[in-house]
């Protein structure tokens, strides 16, 4: 039945032509003759909404000025506008995001490529992708979502779609800028920014501070926010404008520092419906400390306007320590907080140590140091030439990459006891005793991407390489000193070819159809001979412009022969991060994106409406049981768990010369935290949402502006996930006030 729900979704969008992105200025049509900008940036994917409305696959470009218009630090409310976009959220300001593209598994964003400038930013993207590092979108400049057929330029997570973040570029000229503001549960933000241009050189140097007190409650009425601070610098020199041979050397420098008061304990069902923003006291010693450290050098050589190379050489360190609570124990009975909090009335005496209701004995509460430190660096070239012919254009990219990172772990746990609801150590546990061992990865990737257009008609075929080397040294739990007295080792290897094809054929300069078909790919873990995750996904969609109305619809369809479910500890795992193998999978679903122009011809305002829609469909094809209840007991015909079926984003703005007023409302519909199908367990459901926000600027001159922002404007108290252990809230009502200053 589901066959033929897609393939009468694939009939209908080719009778349909729908379409387009945003109600901004057209740059020029997309004539053989403007296509020479292909080129634009070498770190970025599109650089503009006119490329990314051109591109053969959907893609979506968050443009600075949309990402002003909320002036969030929050990832997840960032990408909300953006169909085939779905995320859960987990500590309400997006520190730890869970984003899928397409029905991926949201987990951690393990299962998508991150990028920021054009390269990969996840702590150790082959060997360890979850993202507890993710880049600070307070920061960037704008936003790339690629989604669907060709896009085997970007690895090495080809299902769903890549993201790049684009940080602050190096400005033409000098200016700058200062945005300060202030609100509720003392959450600040603070941004300085600098930058200018001159003949032969380049530079932008940008701090970033934002944190909070947090929306959450300890009985101690201690700190649940976080604090971050972040330095950016750029520099660039270049030969002379006019120079036969055009060449520029840019160099890159991220620092980031991360003190956030976050725990993995959530609520038990009864708790939240009483009090939902209340922590349980045995959560209050739980911290996590980070420290990324980014270096990034990026060499362009410009041989004529038709071919560059773009060369970048990257090195990321991420280390990190979440200290947080782990396990309970009473009468000598040990069980996880995910086991005690998920059954109350199984546990008991367990959950009244956790509320800190009894004075315990000591190592009844243990907390594990979650110590980690990660390395990514490698090298990557893109070379990139296009010529002319008559009524036609020709553009051939390829690109190479050589890349390690590596995980290594030296997790340990100490013993406490609760008494009066405060916490004291009791015992230190042995160094490396909860996890000893350096995950790494070595690979080597290479693409070539040919793009023809003749006439009305553009296709892209290409090829992706991936040869990927993954290894594990496990030295136990005995060897703190990593002796190698008693190692294991493991090795898995994979080779692998990933095809792919685009087309879009532009009926008129208003409307167009696109799609195309492309091989999903997910590098395996390190157990010898486990398999890749991998899937042929298919995509059909339209374009249109009627009038004041543009959109696009797009119905996509990705069918795996083999889907990898990680065991991580967020999600109710061991932590093990070890992958096993779910089998078959079929997701399905419908895209839609509207924007509208009220008030066309109104000199003084502007009245933009966008709407956008995503259904997602998922299906496993086969039963299997899942180790450590990640799944659970998977049968035939059940859905996947944390992907909604519907969700929509409404955004409405009034845009005057010296204001503008900004009103975005989000519906999450109700998903389930364990696969299964029909009516969603009490016990296994994340209910749906709508949450408005609001935002407003009034601007004095060109120079100064006042900000303001409202999150969550109705006060909902809605719950947005039920792992990593119960229930937890999303952002209650909070407002802001600031200032903006332009040089």
């Amino acid at each position: 039945m589901k066959l033929k729900f897609n393939l009468s979704l694939l009939g209908l969008l080719t009778s349909i032509n729908l379409v387009a992105q945003e109600n901004q200025p057209e740059t020029p049509k997309d004539s053989i003759q403007k296509l020479d900008e292909v080129v634009i940036n070498s770190n970025q994917i599109f650089g503009s909404k006119y490329v990314a409305r051109h591109r053969t696959g959907s893609a979506y470009y968050l443009s600075p000025e949309e990402l002003k218009k909320f002036s969030y630090t929050d990832i997840n409310r960032a990408l909300r506008s953006v169909p085939g976009v779905t995320f859960y959220e987990e500590d309400g300001f997006g520190l730890r995001p869970n984003i899928s593209l397409r029905g991926t598994s949201p987990q951690r964003s393990a299962k998508i490529s991150l990028m920021e400038d054009g390269v990969l930013i996840a702590p150790a993207p082959y060997s360890a992708p979850a993202a507890y590092y993710f880049p600070s979108v307070g920061r960037m400049q704008a936003v790339e979502i690629l989604k669907g057929s060709s896009q085997v330029q970007f690895g090495p997570f080809t299902t769903g779609g890549a993201i790049n973040m684009i940080s602050a570029q190096i400005p033409t000229t000098l200016n700058g800028e200062v945005r300060a503001s202030y609100g509720a549960f003392d959450t600040q933000q603070f941004l300085a920014r600098v930058g200018d241009s001159k003949k032969n050189f380049g530079y932008m140097v940008e701090y970033l501070n934002f944190g909070s007190n947090g929306f959450k409650n300890l009985p101690d009425n201690s700190n649940t926010g976080f604090d971050i601070n972040e330095v950016t610098a750029k520099f660039r020199i270049n030969t002379n404008p006019d120079a036969k041979l055009k060449q520029a050397l840019e160099t890159k420098f991220h620092y980031y520092d991360e003190r956030s008061n976050e725990t993995y304990l959530g609520l038990t069902e009864s708790d939240f419906d009483t009090s939902p923003f209340s922590r349980y006291a045995s959560s209050q010693d739980d911290r996590m400390t980070a420290e990324q450290i980014q270096l990034m050098l990026t060499y362009t050589l410009d041989f004529n306007k038709n071919f560059r190379i773009t060369t970048n050489g990257y090195y990321n360190k991420f280390s990190r320590n979440w200290f947080k609570l782990d396990d309970v124990v009473f009468n000598g009975d040990k069980q996880s907080i995910a086991d005690v909090v998920g059954n109350p009335d199984q546990f008991e005496d367990h959950m009244a140590i956790v509320r800190g209701d009894v004075d315990s004995e000591a190592d009844a509460l243990l907390l594990k140091a979650n110590n980690r430190v990660y390395y990514s660096k490698g090298i990557q070239t893109k070379l990139d030439y296009h010529w002319y012919g008559e009524n036609t254009f020709h553009d051939i990219e390829i690109g190479l990459r050589y890349h390690y990172d590596e995980e290594d772990r030296f997790q340990w746990e100490d013993g406490y006891n609760i008494i009066n609801q405060e916490m004291t150590r009791t015992s230190q546990g042995p160094r490396g005793a909860q996890g000893n061992r350096i995950s790494s990865a070595t690979a080597f990737a290479s693409y070539v991407m040919y793009k023809l257009k003749y006439n009305k008609l553009t296709l892209t075929p290409g090829m992706r390489y991936e040869n990927i080397v993954l290894q594990r040294d496990n030295f136990g739990s005995d060897d703190p000193n990593r002796t190698g007295s008693n190692l294991a080792f493991r090795e898995n290897k994979v080779d692998i070819f990933i095809p792919g094809i685009g087309f879009n054929y532009a009926f008129s300069d208003n409307m167009s159809v696109f799609g195309g078909v492309h091989k999903g790919f997910s590098p395996p873990g390190s157990e010898d001979g486990e398999d890749p995750e991998e899937s042929v996904n298919y995509e059909l969609g339209s374009r249109f412009t009627l009038g004041q109305l543009r959109g696009e619809i797009v119905g996509f369809y990705n069918d795996y022969t083999n889907l990898l479910g990680s065991d991580f500890a967020a999600t109710g795992g061991t932590g093990s991060l070890d992958q096993f193998n779910a089998g078959e999978v079929a997701v399905s679903g419908l895209e839609l994106l509207l924007n509208y122009e009220l008030l066309p011809n109104n000199t003084k305002f502007k009245l933009p409406i966008t709407f956008g829609y995503t259904f997602t469909n998922t299906e496993f094809l086969n039963s299997f049981g899942s180790d450590d209840s990640i799944w659970g007991e998977v049968q035939e015909g059940d859905e996947l768990p944390y992907i909604p079926i519907h969700q929509f984003n409404i955004m409405a703005s009034l845009e005057h010369a010296k204001y503008e007023l900004n009103l975005s409302g989000r519906y999450n519909g109700e998903y389930r935290t364990l696969a299964g199908s029909g009516n969603i367990p009490d016990d296994e459901i994340v209910s749906s949402s709508f949450i408005i926000d609001f935002s407003a600027k009034y601007h004095f001159s060109k120079h100064l502006s006042l900000t303001g922002n409202v999150i969550n404007m109705l006060d909902e108290t809605y719950a947005v996930s039920r792992v990593p252990a119960g229930l937890r809230p999303g952002h209650p009502f909070g407002g802001n006030l600031g200032l903006e200053f332009r040089f």
